[in-house]
């Protein structure tokens, strides 16, 4: 998802509680005041689950929805939610079925049904919004409700569809006030989750209550949650030094988090699944001043990652050298293979054997939160010292602003995040390079989208290592996108709150239910 999704699947993966301390014996009740407040940066994008692709829309949806499946804390597996069990019918991996649990229902006291969750489905494809998250269905064909049993037919074998509808982008609606061909514009949401939506300003603050009627995986909701949303790592930092929220994720500055220590006062933190991570994506449209791979593939030559990873980031993130990060199975390391250093001497020689003049004038959009705008400075730094770019920086304040300018094609690249939808190697490239990526970038490769296909026919994850590591290689030598880093999830919290340490786990799960006061 973008600065949207991955699941914990190796042990160096496995939540980390570092400075936590004796969290897990604080008892739980809501003691009568009010809502625990959280600060965020990631903003929501959109409250129709058909409409947002991104981690601030999907960390709500979380909360305010269901899905039929989910992933638990600290877990790689779907399990049941909204459903009370899925299975694939037979061996081809191409029927999947579920059965809807029969208590649910949604704000209005309507019961939920299987009709809703086709409708659901159905909508996502039908409306097909560019910030939307209908590439992610790409294999499904079609779907059936019949009583409670929902019915998805596949157009090609698919062993990941499991954690497709164990995220956000599979959040049931409300057949009766979600419009079928467009997106609900009305700021309100129908869900059967662990909250209840109760006020939303946009850019600004979520307020929720507790969802009596909620039944699947997670707890009952104790305590309300007003989720309040700032404009960069700096606000929420003074929000946080304030006192004006209990608990603080994604993201603080990273020299507040590079300064994190078991002995601060008042505060607790946790650091968990490391595979968030950043690129530079690449417009290859034809008229884009990157259309030709031998500019890419020279921006790969001279970017380098550590003196991000240090002076901007302070250490708190790690060079990448895959769109696939470590920890995540069939990591490989191509981008490093093929430029081991930074060399403004192979990119020259690049762009001399393709026959390009230098210096090449680049735009570079950026979403101008956080770091971002100076991570995008030492890029264009890095690039001109050698002469052979001339790189143009186009700031974007409003996150949804920015999403529309790429997804026209308005940027020559521009910097992003990625927080996995599932735990699987797929989901680092399925949707960001395969056929209809989410990137919007114009990519498309018949070898890639082969590959994609045949990783997703194999049952046994293991099997399909080889094609993974033969996508990221072509990945490596097309540059589509180009890998800078990646890092753990932070969340800070105060010694009244508890539950902070099962809020996020890497997964894309934001699980407010599990606060509390102390």
């Amino acid at each position: 998802m973008r600065s949207v999704r991955a699941k914990i699947i190796a042990a160096g993966l496995v939540l980390a509680t570092a400075g936590v301390g004796a969290w897990q014996l604080l008892p739980e009740g809501d003691d009568g005041r009010g809502s625990i407040r959280v600060g965020t940066t990631d903003v929501v994008s959109a409250l129709d689950p058909a409409g947002a692709y991104d981690a601030g829309s999907w960390a709500l949806f979380s909360n305010v929805y269901q899905s039929l499946l989910t992933i638990g804390p600290g877990s790689d597996t779907p399990v049941p939610d909204a459903a009370s069990a899925c299975r694939f019918i037979g061996q081809k991996l191409m029927t999947y079925q579920c059965e809807l649990r029969p208590d649910l229902t949604f704000p209005s006291g309507r019961a939920v049904t299987a009709a809703d969750v086709k409708f659901s489905f159905d909508r996502i494809k039908q409306i097909n919004s560019d910030q939307g998250p209908a590439p992610l269905f790409n294999t499904l064909e079609s779907v059936k409700a019949d009583g409670r049993t929902v019915t998805f037919n596949l157009s090609a074998r698919d062993a990941t569809f499991p954690f497709k509808i164990a995220t956000g982008a599979a959040s049931i609606v409300d057949k009766d006030t979600y419009p079928a061909k467009e997106l609900r514009k009305d700021g309100k949401a129908d869900g059967c989750g662990p909250y209840t939506l109760v006020a939303y300003k946009a850019g600004t603050s979520v307020d929720l209550r507790p969802n009596p009627a909620y039944r699947g995986q997670g707890r009952p909701a104790r305590a309300g949650v007003a989720v309040r949303y700032y404009k960069d790592s700096a606000q929420l930092d003074a929000a946080w030094r304030d006192h004006q929220v209990e608990v603080a994720h994604r993201d603080m500055p990273p020299a507040v988090l590079a300064g994190l220590n078991p002995g601060m006062k008042d505060t607790r933190y946790q650091a968990s699944g490391g595979t968030e991570t950043r690129s530079i994506v690449f417009n290859v449209r034809p008229g884009s001043g990157a259309a030709k791979p031998a500019v890419r593939q020279a921006v790969a030559a001279v970017l380098d990652r550590s003196k991000i990873a240090g002076d901007i980031h302070k250490g708190t993130v790690t060079p990448l050298y895959s769109l696939v990060p470590a920890g995540i199975a069939a990591h490989s390391t191509p981008f490093f293979d093929t430029y081991p250093a930074p060399n403004g001497l192979t990119a020259r020689k690049i762009l001399k054997d393709a026959l390009i003049t230098a210096p090449v004038p680049l735009t570079l959009g950026v979403n101008a939160r956080g770091v971002n705008l100076a991570e995008a400075e030492e890029i264009k730094r890095q690039l001109e010292s050698t002469n052979l770019f001339q790189v143009k920086i186009k700031p974007v304040e409003v996150w949804g602003d920015f999403q529309k300018a790429y997804a026209a094609g308005q940027f020559d690249a521009y910097t992003i995040g990625w927080i996995a939808d599932f735990p699987d190697a797929d989901n680092f490239l399925a949707p960001l390079v395969g056929a209809g990526s989410s990137m919007n970038n114009g990519f498309s490769d018949k070898a890639v989208d082969e590959l994609i296909t045949r990783t997703q026919s194999f049952s046994d994850r293991g099997g399909a290592a080889g094609d993974f590591r033969e996508l990221q290689r072509l990945v490596s030598q097309q540059v589509p996108m180009l890998p800078i880093w990646q890092k753990k999830d932070y969340v800070m919290s105060r010694e009244a709150v508890t539950g902070a340490q099962y809020l996020s786990d890497g997964t894309g799960v934001w699980r407010l239910w599990e606060l509390n006061w102390m």
